[in-house]
């Protein structure tokens, strides 16, 4: 029996109820939650400790949580802080860098930081080297334009406090001794440039989420359906919703569970499930499949030489989750090295979904936006044909970019997971190609759903945040709501963004509770550095 099948067993004994018992009062539930994701489990603690008199009910149709998107081996895991992807971080007309994206990514990932700070204090998340590890973040770039870029990218970015401490250096010698293999057998005429931000994290959303599950199913109010798939939602003349499962475990057995309110967090499968609702919000939309690939290195020689996320520019018409980057990960309790993504192509929504996904999703009110988009988007296009008819000779030329003396047997591909950008109508243009996550919620706010991809898990406390704001407006305005979650998010509420002594405040907290490295000297000196205009390593 699986780990997330034994915990639940363990749950129900420790309460003294019989699986009937709990199956039985857990046919009618206020929450139901769709898809066993860092989403899912993220909105479930909230709502565990805000009304934890609320029966919940998880249902996934894997035989464990965490196996899709939320996995370790399907996602970059780099705690996305806009600290090194210069996709969010784009070139205006007139030359100068926009910041604002990033900004708001990193305000955003300090509330999830916060987050799972607090959780850790309180016993719901144990040991937080399992999840989450210091792991410096760099931008790493070549030739002049790309010099130019990077050199204005870190000038504006030093401006706002949530990026103190950055480092930025045209020195060779510099940068080799950040990243000793990535300038090792690089032609030495070679005009490069980095950055580098100490303050970088490593996150194995997988396990934060089997940890968050896992506390879950210790209150008597949850419960985790391993093996269900969704096969009809439907809307009662009450108000409440019908969702009809099927035990994939008992040969297909049906059954039933009446929900007050539905969140859907089942990544690509999130679109299929609020078509099926019918719902008036989901019409419009549509989904681009993109999948990935890794190249991966597990020779310890390579790996113990290369400690960072060590991010490049994307190629023109990449999606934001195709940018290449050479990260050091942890997985599975031992480090490795991966290089990529290479994009691929697939009709399924998900990693384990059917070829018939994409157009199962198909219908009248989107089949205009989804051509208005591919007409929109040639680059797009082009850029999936010329990584899908990649050869492994390909990939390993790709790798030598980044790591000039890499060997081909030292790295194996793996096939990474699979994400869906999200297609909107749009009244001007027919239709748009929408990057990023959006929270779609019906009228009443009795059903909602999370469409997109990137930043995604990194971002998972406030989107869940953003959610609870639009389906439980009148709790999220209560004193009640608002002290606990003041309990679980110390910050909430408060911009950190300009304000240094806050933002160094949290990251101190933050970092001793989570065991991550920060050092205030550290950006005191750097802070000077670039006051004086120096820059540094140069």
């Amino acid at each position: 029996m699986r780990k997330s099948s034994s915990l639940l067993a363990l749950s129900m004994n420790a309460i003294g109820a019989s699986p009937e018992a709990v199956a039985d009062r857990q046919k009618e539930v206020d929450v139901l939650l769709i898809g066993g994701g860092i989403m899912s489990a993220t909105l479930g603690t909230y709502l565990q400790a805000l009304e934890p008199d609320w029966t919940v009910t998880l249902v996934e149709r894997l035989d464990q949580v965490a196996a899709e998107s939320s996995n370790g081996w399907n996602n970059a895991g780099t705690g996305h802080a806009a600290l090194a992807e210069m996709n969010y971080t784009p070139q205006n007309a007139d030359g100068s860098v926009n910041i604002d994206k990033a900004v708001a990514i990193n305000e955003a990932f300090q509330v999830s930081r916060q987050f799972w700070a607090s959780l850790v204090q309180k016993g719901v998340l144990h040991n937080p080297r399992s999840f989450i590890q210091t792991t410096p973040h760099m931008s790493f770039v070549w030739g002049d334009e790309n010099v130019d870029f990077l050199r204005k990218r870190y000038h504006a970015l030093q401006k706002n406090s949530l990026f103190r401490g950055m480092e930025y250096s045209e020195d060779p010698q510099q940068i080799a001794r950040w990243v000793p293999l990535v300038m090792k057998g690089r032609d030495a005429k070679q005009k490069v440039a980095a950055t580098r931000t100490l303050m970088g994290t490593d996150v194995n959303f997988g396990e934060i989420t089997r940890q968050l599950v896992a506390a879950l199913c210790k209150h008597p109010q949850f419960s985790l359906k391993l093996r269900h798939d969704v096969r009809d939602i439907t809307r009662l003349a009450d108000g409440r919703w019908q969702v009809t499962l099927v035990d994939l475990n008992n040969g297909g057995a049906q059954q039933v569970i009446r929900a007050k309110q539905i969140f859907i967090g089942a990544g690509g499968a999130a679109l299929p499930l609020l078509q099926k609702a019918g719902v008036p919000e989901a019409k419009g939309y549509a989904g681009f499949p993109v999948g990935g690939s890794f190249l991966v290195t597990e020779n310890q020689e390579v790996v113990k030489r290369h400690l960072a996320k060590v991010y490049g520019k994307a190629a023109v018409g990449a999606p934001p989750m195709s940018v290449p980057h050479l990260d050091t990960r942890m997985l599975d309790g031992k480090q490795v090295l991966l290089f990529g993504p290479f994009a691929t192509f697939s009709t399924r929504f998900l990693k384990s979904g059917s070829l018939l996904d994409m157009f199962g999703a198909m219908n009248g009110s989107n089949l205009l936006p989804m051509a208005r988009v591919g007409i929109d988007n040639v680059d797009l296009v082009k850029y999936l044909v010329g990584q899908v008819l990649q050869t492994d000779e390909h990939r390993h030329q790709a790798l030598q970019e980044y790591l000039p003396e890499a060997r081909p047997e030292d790295w194996y591909l793996v096939k990474a997971g699979q994400r869906v950008q999200i297609i909107k109508k749009d009244e001007k243009k027919g239709g748009v190609l929408r990057l990023g996550t959006e929270v779609v919620a019906s009228a009443d706010g009795t059903i909602s759903a999370l469409l997109g991809a990137s930043p995604g898990a990194s971002t998972s406390a406030p989107i869940m945040i953003e959610l609870m704001n639009k389906v439980f407006k009148t709790q999220m305005a209560s004193p009640e709501w608002q002290a606990k979650l003041k309990t679980l998010i110390p910050s909430y509420g408060q911009k950190l963004s300009g304000n240094v002594a806050a933002t160094e405040h949290v990251l101190a907290t933050t970092s001793r509770i989570l065991q991550l490295d920060y050092t205030l000297a550290t950006l005191v000196a750097n802070d000077e550095d670039s006051s004086t205009g120096a820059v540094v390593g140069k």
